[in-house]
């Protein structure tokens, strides 16, 4: 069965089936069909089938002429029907694996994926799993599940394998095919079939000897974010009592050749991978007895970064002998880094949340993102006329740097401005993080 495989993964014969098409499921799935691969797409979402079908891109990051060509080609098709799986000879997980309300990993996702795969899989089928997750995830949640619905055994009738996902949404310069990927897999001969299909749109794979090893690389690399970033957001908050600008700080200790790395303060972390995978690690952790002090107090410092940024908002209004309750309040950007159009644990919908629950009137202003819905069930529509209205607000935030944002204009025709991504230098009524 493995000689099987390798021979049509050579000859690119091989059906690939991709179990979620979103921020990672379908650049993976384009990248395949690029090289000519039959890819299948799996997705209960029926929009995101019937946009595929009619070759309409929804990932910002996938080129739009690249993804009409693949389509129109019959390489990438998409599909609600899960006994499709036995079609495939690969198949690629990339679902969500979001927190519970407790921080706890929900692993439903995954679960689900794994049961439609052992119920509908055939012999020889290679499984890998891209979601970002805690350190014995393959082993011990998704192999007695394909086991035991598949009534196969891993490494005999069938391989399994983890590849943490290594996307960063809006980056110009690295994507899936010049950005290093680490595979770990439970056999020899999983690795070596892993490798050969992944190496079809990847440039260079670092083999790792286990899948755990391979998850925890992934914990490790956005751990060490969040403790970065948590670190320079708490000495940024020290820096603003003593007068300091921690920006220029950060550009003189980046001067250091050697021993130094520069992180810079914001709001908060964003996104699905930093804010959200040092807790799967505090999780498992737990299992094995162990208290991760350090990572425990950067997400604690993470967590009060859109209370100590409403609190800034506040000040800067009492210098113009006004409060939050009754004014009207101006968000630029709630994207949770500049030029996309993902607000998935934005600093800025926690922070809007606190300003609506101090009764002060919000409005937000973002090209890339025409409505949102916070924690809170606060929904708004992003205003287009607040750009060319800014001297109507009491306050205008800065909470995402989009490069179309013109600081000028700002900077003309705002009353008084917070600005919490360094776009202006220190002024008169510019009160920074």
């Amino acid at each position: 069965m493995k000689q099987l495989i390798l021979k049509k993964i050579k000859d690119n014969k091989e059906k690939v089936g991709i179990l979620g098409l979103g921020y990672v499921g379908l650049p993976l799935a384009v990248s395949f069909a690029k090289k000519g691969v039959n890819v299948l797409g799996f997705e209960k979402n029926q929009t995101k089938i019937k946009m595929i079908a009619s070759s309409k891109n929804y990932i910002n990051d996938i080129d739009s002429n690249e993804f009409n060509e693949v389509v129109h080609s019959g390489c990438l098709k998409a599909t609600s029907d899960f006994s499709r799986i036995k079609e495939c000879d690969a198949i690629i997980i990339c679902v969500p694996t979001p927190l519970d309300k407790f921080k706890k990993p929900d692993m439903s996702f995954i679960e689900s994926a794994c049961t439609a795969i052992g119920t509908y899989m055939g012999k020889g089928t290679f499984i890998s799993l891209e979601s970002t997750t805690y350190p014995t995830t393959t082993e011990d949640v998704m192999l007695p599940i394909l086991e035991r619905e598949s009534n196969m055994k891993a490494g005999k009738d069938f391989w399994l394998a983890f590849s943490p996902e290594r996307v960063d949404p809006g980056n110009q310069i690295y994507n899936i095919e010049n950005t290093p990927k680490v595979i770990g897999a439970m056999t020899k001969d999983g690795l070596e079939i892993g490798t050969a299909l992944y190496s079809k749109i990847i440039n260079h794979l670092h083999t790792v000897s286990s899948p755990r090893v391979a998850e925890m690389v992934k914990i490790l690399e956005n751990t060490y974010r969040l403790i970065n970033i948590s670190l320079v957001n708490e000495l940024a908050l020290l820096a603003g009592k003593m007068d300091i600008d921690i920006w220029e700080v950060i550009e003189a200790a980046k001067t250091k050749p050697y021993g130094f790395q520069a992180f810079y303060p914001g709001p908060g972390v964003g996104g699905h991978c930093i804010s959200l995978d040092p807790f799967y690690l505090e999780y498992i952790a737990k299992k094995f007895g162990f208290d991760l002090t350090m990572v425990e107090t950067a997400g604690h410092i993470d967590n009060i970064m859109a209370h100590q940024m409403t609190l800034k908002i506040a000040s800067a209004l009492n210098t113009q002998k006004k409060s939050i309750n009754g004014s009207k309040i101006l968000f630029l950007g709630v994207a949770y880094k500049p030029n996309i159009n993902d607000e998935r644990e934005s600093p800025a919908l926690k922070i809007i949340d606190e300003v609506i629950k101090k009764r002060g009137t919000v409005n937000y202003y973002d090209p890339f993102i025409s409505n949102i819905t916070t924690a809170n069930g606060n929904q708004l529509k992003s205003s287009k006329n607040a750009i060319k209205n800014l001297e109507q607000y009491d306050c205008v935030v800065i909470t995402t740097k989009h490069s179309c944002f013109d600081a000028k204009e700002i900077k003309a025709k705002s009353k008084l401005i917070v600005d919490l991504q360094n776009m202006f230098k220190k002024d008169k009524n510019i009160y920074k993080l």
